[in-house]
């Protein structure tokens, strides 16, 4: 483990910012932003809610969890065509770019649009080919995941898994998400099952406002190689041997789980006491849109309230490319790449 030299707490913020790092947990659809959303509507000629860009600005300040689906449910309603899709995904990946994102695992949903009357291809082919661009327009790497939505039957997860295979070779791996308490992992078993019989890689959502018990059930029912959130597994010393030992990563997103007051603040949040015990720790943004910040806002705003250093950025951005999908070689040139930021940096 390359040994960082220490920089100041005026410098932190520019070094966070430049630093190489892997995005693993976002929701594609909560990078929507207000005039991307509002341009959708109007192209799309769907009648919205909001009469301007600046009352729609205003509905993304909410106070609980339902505020926020219902703007994210009214998100999701603009977008109808590949182009939409790809539109989104774009505006995204430019995004992250700029904050030094090497490589994003990208999740969505099929669900709620096929729920809408869109077809899967026009979903699945607007995202990918966003990713593909995003090689050669920015020189980074991105990958989707496709994600069943919890609060639904395992039947019609099936169902969902199904429709994608015409596209499995556009897909990475699938993973669980949607509302937690109340619908445990192991209701999605088979269709788990499935997906790694059909060599996709997987990942849920389990430990955010879910007990540890739910992290237990993803990784010894679903068998999944990256826990989404996790932040619960602190309550749980079995858990956390666990996870240090077989090196299973945690995506967290501290201002999401601000946001959605899992933390009463960001000086409360676990981040660094996970780091400390040896957890493979990585930070991501969820819903960017929505919950505060991109990546970089993620990182700064934590560090700050944390207290966190150099060392612990490096640490951070290192296991965001370990935890990550991509080849061996491609994780060994990205953590190369970090190793020389750090180095270099004055």
């Amino acid at each position: 483990m390359l040994k960082v030299k220490p920089v100041s707490a005026e410098r932190l913020p520019e070094l966070l910012r430049c630093m190489p790092k892997a995005e693993l947990h976002m929701h594609i659809e909560g990078s929507l932003e207000p005039e991307l959303m509002f341009a959708l509507g109007q192209r799309n000629g769907i009648s919205m809610a909001y009469p301007d860009i600046d009352s729609l600005r205003r509905a993304y300040v909410f106070d609980n969890l339902q505020d926020f689906l219902d703007i994210y449910h009214a998100g999701t309603l603009v977008l109808r065509t590949e182009q939409d899709f790809y539109d989104m995904t774009h505006a995204y990946l430019a995004r992250a770019a700029a904050d030094n994102v090497l490589h994003a695992e990208i999740f969505f949903d099929t669900q709620t649009h096929t729920g809408h009357g869109v077809s899967v291809d026009v979903v699945i082919n607007g995202l990918h080919r966003a990713c593909i661009d995003a090689h050669a327009e920015f020189g980074m790497s991105a990958s989707l995941i496709l994600c069943f939505l919890r609060h639904l039957s395992e039947q019609e997860a099936f169902e969902c898994l199904e429709q994608a295979l015409p596209y499995r070779d556009k897909l990475v791996g699938v993973g669980l998400a949607s509302s937690e308490m109340g619908h445990p992992p192991e209701k999605f078993a088979r269709v788990f099952a499935r997906a790694r019989e059909l060599g996709l890689r997987l990942v849920a959502h389990a430990g955010e406002e879910g007990p540890p018990a739910y992290i237990w059930s993803a990784l010894d029912v679903l068998k999944v190689e990256r826990i989404d959130h996790g932040v619960q597994a602190m309550k749980d010393p079995a858990l956390m041997a666990r996870l240090v030992q077989d090196r299973i990563p945690l995506t967290v997103c501290p201002l999401s789980n601000l946001k959605l007051r899992v933390f009463p603040n960001l000086a409360g949040h676990n981040l660094a006491r996970m780091l400390d015990a040896g957890i493979v720790a990585t930070v991501n943004s969820d819903d960017p849109a929505y919950f505060g910040g991109y990546i970089n806002e993620n990182f700064t705003q934590t560090f700050a309230a944390l207290g966190l250093g150099a060392q612990h950025a490096y640490q951070l951005a290192r296991n965001s490319f370990e935890a990550s999908f991509i080849d061996e070689a491609l994780k060994r040139q990205y953590i190369d790449r970090l190793a020389v930021t750090f180095e270099t940096f004055e």
